[in-house]
């Protein structure tokens, strides 16, 4: 299958006819959307032995996969879909906007490294921008909607708990608008891999112009932000699926 390349804004447009060093300024602008919050009052308990899984959305999976796979404590992130029927679930669908999923990442983490909270502190902080409705930066659709999808009641109610801590402290100049998914806190089943070509695209495409504006900058407020979670090697989903993860 042919990748469908995201030209959907004027930014893109651009992004194909001018060179990307002229795009710097357009690059600083998005290094500069990162935001510094507080992490949650309410998080995970006494971790138990054994992985577990986080499901989030919140605009192209490509910039939000890149993140998590440079953060300590995450042994896979996949970019998916979720939200939506699994007979459904293929790009070109999704893409329509009328499927109900949005495009998602699977993270599986360990937390004796790294808690439901601090994941759920960078997906706030640095991954996307949940004041946005249905888009993120230049792509527009429900189906680029920041959503949590809790894998655990104790997951939904870590997440319901942090967004009215933001909220209520104004850490953002506009409301958050992330959802909570309403589906049953143990159906896993919401998750749908996205196609191989999409796994990993941030790390093998780094000079993508897509890329380089919009998740690059991520990756590096990441590093600056969260110094402590940040991991300059990749974990690729190539590598996890060779660990069994």
């Amino acid at each position: 299958m042919r990748l469908q390349v995201r030209l959907q804004g004027l930014i893109r447009t651009a992004v194909v006819v001018l060179p990307v060093l002229a795009l710097l300024p357009l690059m600083a602008a998005h290094s500069e959307m990162a935001v510094k919050i507080d992490p949650p009052a309410l998080d995970t308990t006494a971790p138990a032995a054994g992985l577990q899984t986080a499901v989030i959305a919140g605009g192209c999976f490509w910039g939000i996969q890149a993140v998590y796979q440079h953060t300590n404590g995450v042994t896979n992130a996949v970019s998916g879909y979720a939200g939506g029927d699994k007979k459904d679930a293929d790009y070109e669908r999704v893409s329509s906007g009328r499927t109900g999923h949005a495009e998602a990442v699977q993270i599986t983490f360990d937390p004796r490294v790294i808690s439901y909270g601090k994941i759920l502190q960078i997906y706030f902080s640095v991954a996307h921008n949940p004041t946005e409705l249905n888009r993120q930066g230049p792509d527009t659709g429900p189906q680029y909607r920041s959503e949590i999808f809790p894998q655990t009641d104790e997951q939904r109610k870590i997440a319901t708990a942090y967004i009215a801590q933001l909220d209520a402290a104004k850490s953002f100049p506009k409301p958050i608008v992330t959802k909570i998914a309403t589906r049953s806190a143990t159906d896993k089943a919401a998750f749908y891999p996205a196609e191989a070509y999409h796994q990993d695209y941030a790390i093998l495409h780094p000079n993508h112009p897509y890329i380089a504006i919009n998740d690059a900058p991520k990756v590096e407020n990441l590093k600056r932000l969260f110094p402590e979670a940040f991991r300059d090697t990749p974990v690729t989903v190539a590598a996890a699926e060779k660990a069994g993860h």
